[in-house]
């Protein structure tokens, strides 16, 4: 009886464990959405296409406090 109250117990805290970390962001894995609109720009300008509209810039990015765990 103890060993099944042992295995339910160590999954519960892999599934919680694995929700927490999916929580934060990996850095610098995308570009953030300004970002890729500004190449985007460039390579329209470059390549003669109309060029897209311009994005404003983002407040400044501050991390969450869960992102160290990826």
């Amino acid at each position: 009886m103890r060993a099944g109250h042992l295995i339910r117990t160590t999954l519960l805290l892999a599934a919680i464990a694995a929700a927490i970390t999916a929580c934060g962001r990996r850095p610098t894995t995308l570009d953030t959405p300004h970002a890729a609109s500004e190449r985007a720009r460039r390579e329209a300008e470059q390549d003669n296409r109309p060029v897209p509209p311009a994005r404003d810039k983002p407040a400044e990015d501050r991390p969450f406090i869960l992102d160290s765990l990826i």
